[in-house]
């Protein structure tokens, strides 16, 4: 495993600021991805005369690539050395950027974006193992305050900033926006990061063959499952048995074989670490579910354009900032249990609110409840990630991030994969609740009651009728998923007692950054 040199040892890191400027650059360019490409869909659609089913694939290939590639960076790291391995995650990423904005049809898209999951699955953990080895634990809840802003701003902004380069240039700058950061991160990084000691552990090919058979089946289960109909469908059926066969086949080899498995069973031994992982998950449904209904529920029942959802959308990240500049000082003076326990109880707030939408909402019931809500998840990212990894070995830092990334990127596969199947059925079931109500023996059906438009003797009355009656379903259905997003979050607040507050928590003392 690949041996750090952390600040906690007593040897100071030059270059601190740059080094954070540099390896932030990298994660929020990788951030922005996961959201940024989803509006310009339907423009690569006309572009590359591609169907409806076709176009995700460049959606998921990229989702699938960086889910089975991320568990590989602790031992790339700890075989090749940190430094090399982030360099050439950077470079892969910038120049398979370049290859999706210059694609001229759906293969070469897709083969480029597999390679963009590929080379960018690294660039999130290795930015937060980096900033956790140059600092000093006294100062990790500071230091994992700008972590987290990158990686909880680039998913709310990307849709604003691919709308408004997708409209204004192209779908293709929404690629080719990452050259410039790209290039800028690669140099930061090779002027000031230091290198790590090189290890010669052997790949546990095994483990690491079971291991992503089974997240990527899993990432494919969950991102189709929806438009395949679930389980009436054989290839759901297929993903299915492989995520089952290749979990319980790595977990079965991890407990029983000797030597270093492929994921460090000493891991699996901190408590604070397991407990984290446990919340990281929650985090990643709550925060990309929510991310997921909004857009829709605004352009589609709302008629809102793609530029005025990112506008009332990327508040969110304004309330995110506010509480990531609040949390950093309050780690160490404040129970971390009690500052996440505000954080829930921000995000239930928010989800309660939105739970009473109707179709008449205003752009400020949009705005409000969404900075609540990214106060809330600020307050929860900060000091869950500090204590998950406040009682961690500093060697065991590289792949313990890496693990804490996927578990993440998977709760949210999870998170949208339910709102969107629970939305398509509750939709269903409150279309048919409200049609029973819709006879000629029902007096609000008739006039006064009644507008001309949905005349019940005419075709097109009764055709604008189930359309109204349809988006009324839709909203019906996407205060259901509020509602039970909102209970997700207060069912976990007593959880929050597994979490062990360590000794430094209490510590006063600051590091200036150099």
């Amino acid at each position: 495993m690949s041996a750090s040199l952390p600040l906690d040892s007593g040897v100071p890191v030059a270059n601190r600021g740059m080094i954070t400027v540099s390896i932030m650059l990298a994660t929020l360019m990788q951030a922005l991805d996961t959201t940024i490409a989803n509006v310009a869909l339907p423009h690569m659609q006309g572009s590359l005369s591609a169907s409806q089913d076709e176009i995700t694939w460049v959606l998921t290939s990229y989702i699938v690539a960086a889910a089975i590639a991320m568990p590989l960076t602790g031992w790339l790291c700890s075989r090749f050395g940190r430094k090399r391995i982030f360099l050439w995650s950077v470079a892969g990423f910038t120049v398979s950027s370049a290859l999706c904005g210059v694609a001229l049809s759906l293969p070469e898209i897709v083969l480029a974006r597999l390679l963009q999951g590929v080379f960018g699955a690294a660039l999130v953990p290795l930015s937060q193992a980096v900033l956790l080895d140059i600092n000093p634990r006294e100062r990790h809840g500071q230091a994992m305050a700008v972590w987290g802003m990158g990686i909880m701003l680039g998913p709310i902004l990307g849709p604003v900033l691919g709308g408004w380069l997708t409209d204004n240039y192209g779908w293709r700058w929404v690629f080719y926006i990452n050259l410039p950061v790209g290039i800028i991160a690669f140099l930061g990084i090779l002027a000031f990061v230091q290198e790590t000691r090189k290890g010669d552990q052997k790949l546990d090919f095994f483990g690491f063959c079971t291991l992503g058979i089974a997240i990527g089946a899993l990432q494919l289960l969950l991102d189709r499952g929806e438009t395949k109909d679930w389980f009436s469908s054989t290839e759901i059926w297929v993903y299915a048995t492989l995520t089952l066969l290749g979990f319980v086949l790595f977990i079965a080899h991890t407990a029983t074989v000797r030597g270093t498995s492929f994921v460090d069973r000493a891991l699996l031994k901190d408590r604070n670490f397991v407990t984290g992982l446990f919340f990281i998950f929650l985090v990643g449904l709550i925060l990309y579910a929510t991310m997921a209904l909004l857009p829709q529920m605004l352009e589609n029942l709302m008629d809102y354009p793609v530029v005025a959802t990112g506008l009332v959308t990327a508040p969110r990240g304004i309330g995110t900032m506010i509480a990531m500049m609040i949390v950093g000082p309050l780690i160490g003076r404040l129970d971390i249990r009690l500052i996440m326990a505000g954080g829930f109880g921000l995000t239930a707030l928010s989800l309660a609110q939105m739970a009473g939408y109707t179709l008449t909402i205003g752009m400020s019931s949009v705005v409000w409840p969404g900075i609540i809500q990214g106060l809330g998840l600020g307050f929860i990212f900060v000091p869950l990630t500090t204590a998950a990894f406040s009682t961690l070995e500093s060697h065991l830092r590289t792949e313990g991030t890496t693990i804490y990334s996927l578990v993440r990127n998977i709760g949210s596969s999870f998170g949208i994969s339910i709102v969107q199947t629970l939305l398509t059925e509750n939709t269903q079931v409150a279309h048919s609740s409200l049609v029973q109500h819709i006879n000629v023996y029902n007096p609000f059906v008739r006039a006064p009651y009644l507008p001309p438009l949905y005349d019940l003797h005419s075709s097109a009355g009764l055709a604008a009728l189930n359309a109204e009656i349809t988006r009324q379903a839709g909203m019906i259905a996407y205060i259901d998923d509020f509602k039970l997003m909102m209970i997700v979050a207060l069912l976990a607040m007593p959880f929050l007692l597994l979490i062990r507050v360590p000794k430094h928590a209490h510590a006063e003392e600051s590091v200036v950054m150099e």
